[in-house]
């Protein structure tokens, strides 16, 4: 175990922070299609809402779009940080096996980590493929070692564990406890915060400029194409989200 650096940390995050800002500001400034907005969103859950304003109804749109580019973004940003520092500490890698996002040795054990934003991700069929996956990585590591091998579902943020890991085969640790282990910090959960929030407020400002351009033109295309005297016609947003495609008619 080697003693971490949080100057080279904070080197890290704040320069990979600031490529997740600039992949999050190109995402928007890319987003130039409003179909596309519409077609991928529900719009029975915004008339369930009674939303009543075009700029709302795109603004909703727009929101649930990005949100999900922005959890990946974010995700492939923590991942890279925890491999980072796991490397900085224990040598670590990241691990060519299937499933399986960071491998490392800790007191003579081998640990198969698959790393997640948060604790409440997944359905049935995805904790059932992450089960397969640590088992068919547990084989492998297992036919050329005789050390203990031990998987971890680590979550980024929360405090939640599985309640009988033997069972399930896999430890669930998450926020402090996940950070502790890839870093041999118990304080490092929040050390991270800092540098994560480098310019953060510089950066979102940008993105909000840009953020406001693209509500504006999509909310004029909208009230254009979707509204008739000043009211959302439902009638036709919905034919248009969920309507027959004509070529499979």
């Amino acid at each position: 175990m080697n003693q971490l650096n949080l100057n080279e940390v904070y080197e890290y995050a704040e320069k990979h922070i600031s490529a997740f800002h600039q992949k999050r500001l190109e995402y928007i400034t890319t987003t130039t299609e409003l179909d596309k907005i519409l077609q991928q969103k529900n719009p029975y859950l915004f008339r369930a809402k009674n939303i009543l304003t075009a700029q709302d109804l795109i603004k909703g749109f727009l929101d649930a779009f990005l949100q999900s580019q922005e959890e990946t973004l974010f995700g492939e940003f923590i991942e890279g940080l925890a491999i980072f520092v796991c490397d900085k500490v224990f040598s670590a890698k990241k691990s060519q096996l299937t499933g399986i996002d960071l491998e490392f040795e800790k007191n003579n054990c081998i640990y198969i980590v698959e790393i997640k934003a948060g604790w409440n991700w997944g359905n049935a069929s995805q904790i059932k493929q992450l089960k397969i996956n640590f088992e068919n990585a547990r084989k492998i590591l297992e036919n050329h070692t005789s050390k203990k091998v031990i998987a971890v579902n680590g979550c980024c943020f929360g405090n939640k564990k599985n309640k009988n890991p033997e069972k399930d085969g896999y430890y669930k640790i998450c926020g402090q406890e996940f950070w502790q282990l890839v870093s041999g910090s118990e304080n490092f959960y929040i050390d991270i915060i800092e540098p994560i929030g480098h310019k953060a407020k510089q950066k979102n400002e940008e993105f909000l400029e840009a953020y406001a351009a693209v509500i504006n033109k999509f909310t004029l295309e909208f009230s254009q194409r979707f509204c008739v005297d000043g009211k959302i016609d439902w009638k036709k947003l919905i034919e248009f989200n969920s309507g027959k495609i004509e070529k499979y008619k």
